[in-house]
């Protein structure tokens, strides 16, 4: 492709190359960096590519796109954002794909997985059709998963996959939209469809430092969206909904004045039965899955598959057939009369939703298995410890992703300033932590196991090693039928 053809839709300062010349791709990484390419130099989270022009040429990079003036003598383009600008190319080099989608865009702290899965699940049950998905627990062309890295990818890749989705057969993508590719401008140039806001607690506070700012990022979502779905029980709804440049639903479980409200909920160990009231009807729903947060959930896919045309007398027998997804309220088959549940909830919002709606159907004790991440928001630590210790029977505080932080100085942040009479234990490796809370178990005993959910490993450092909660849970149970078969034997001896 011409390199004018790619750079006429970006912001640019000025020009400072050949634009009849061709460019046989596009890169933002000098580790994947081919002859023949353009190299767009981003100012990531922890380097800049602008450190790495140098290298990008003696690769072959015929181009660059940059915010600063290249120090060696190299063809380029330079530009106020070259964030916004790779992600203007990249829909260039893919054809804009995303014009021949139905692109629904999910954001909040709290319910994207769950509620981009819930999306997903209603538009194929009511429509022959495949959909894509982009997500945290992975990048999805109808049953057929493909590998991804992060919630929201960066946009080159982005794009790359909006265009295998169109040339799939898929009408439709949902797409998880963090605050980090908000800001970040991953999802730049991209018009939703439909746009979502779940909720918004305190989360990546390392990165955005205040609660004013992530709101803020998580609002460039919405002058995007053609319409949006709102959650009006959030303190941060008017910001969002001022912020959207379409009609916008509301859906609340506290406010009646919602567009959409679940009524008459009935939480159950198994499942959530609701009433769905909205306008000129109401309609039963229930979903596999307990906890309050589901009905939110439920009531945000709702929400946006209206907006899509999908009639609401249709869409609530479709919720029943949906069981879920993995690392979230997944239960973990174990043979025994305890129950043990794994969930990614990460945030104090999330650990104290998961623990409250488990309480509510418990009939023995609660006892919780958490970490906390590193190098991320140190200020959350002791909060999750304090939510978790005060809601749980009994807490075992274990290393999650420790990354490049000390495991146990990440442990010691949780249980400071915890009040000496709660009852917990901390125990550093994840494993022993997993498998001492199942040693503990009784009848009716609920086990959460969080912050990991559909993660098969952990960081340590900039290694990443293979670990699955599940896994764990599974081996520890059959080692524990081993040993009672052995003493069973031992007994008749």
């Amino acid at each position: 492709m011409k390199l004018e053809k790619l750079i006429e839709n970006i912001e640019k300062i000025s020009i400072h190359a050949d634009v009849d010349k061709d460019i046989t791709g596009i890169c933002y990484d000098t580790r994947t960096i081919r002859s023949g390419e353009l190299f767009v130099a981003i100012k990531g989270y922890q380097t800049d590519g602008h450190e790495y022009i140098n290298d990008a040429v003696s690769k072959g990079a015929v181009c660059i796109v940059c915010e600063e003036v290249p120090e060696i003598s190299v063809e380029y383009i330079l530009v106020k954002d070259s964030r916004k600008a790779l992600a203007l190319i990249s829909a260039e080099w893919f054809g804009h794909p995303a014009k021949a989608l139905s692109i629904i865009g999910v954001t909040g702290t709290n319910g994207k997985t769950s509620v981009t899965n819930l999306i997903k699940h209603i538009i194929e049950s009511l429509s022959e059709t495949k959909v894509g998905l982009i997500g945290t627990n992975g990048n999805f062309i109808g049953d057929r998963e493909l590998p991804a890295s992060h919630t929201t990818p960066e946009s080159y890749e982005i794009q790359k996959l909006l265009e295998k989705m169109t040339l799939e057969g898929c009408k439709y993508v949902v797409m998880e939209v963090s605050s980090h590719a908000l800001y970040l401008s991953r999802v730049y140039g991209i018009e939703f469809t439909v746009g979502v806001f779940t909720n918004l607690t305190p989360d990546h506070l390392d990165f955005h430092g205040t609660m004013d700012e992530y709101a803020s990022a998580k609002s460039m979502l919405f002058p995007s969206c053609n319409k949006s779905v709102i959650n009006i029980d959030d303190d941060y709804a008017d910001q969002m909904a001022g912020k959207s440049k379409g009609p916008v639903i509301t859906y609340a479980v506290n406010k009646s004045s919602a567009d959409i409200v679940g009524k008459d909920i009935k939480l159950q160990a198994d499942k959530i039965e609701f009433c769905i009231l909205a306008t000129g009807s109401i309609t039963r729903a229930e979903l596999p899955i307990p906890g309050m947060f589901s009905v939110y959930n439920t009531l945000a896919a709702i929400g946006a598959t209206v907006l899509l045309g999908f009639d609401i007398e249709d869409i609530a027998p479709s919720i029943n057939s949906f069981h879920g997804v993995k690392g979230r309220a997944e239960v973990v088959p174990t043979g025994y009369e305890f129950t043990v549940l794994i969930d990614f909830a990460h945030t104090p919002d999330a650990l104290r939703n998961i623990i409250s709606s488990v309480r509510n159907f418990a009939k023995g004790r609660v006892l919780t298995v958490f970490g906390c991440g590193g190098d991320r928001d140190k200020t959350k630590r002791p909060l999750m410890g304090l939510i978790v210790t005060e809601l749980s029977d009994y807490t075992i505080v274990t290393s999650d992703n420790p990354r490049n932080e000390n495991p146990g100085s990440i442990i010691d942040d949780i249980i400071r300033g915890l009040p000496d009479t709660k009852q917990f234990t901390a125990i550093e490796n994840r494993r022993d932590a997993i498998c001492t809370a199942i040693d503990m178990l009784k009848p009716d005993d609920v086990l959460i196991i969080a912050g990991k959910g559909h993660e098969t490993y952990q960081i340590h450092g900039s290694e990443k090693i293979h670990f699955d909660d599940r896994e764990v849970v599974l081996e520890h149970i059959k080692q524990l039928r081993i040993e009672t078969r052995k003493k069973i034997v031992e007994d008749l001896d």
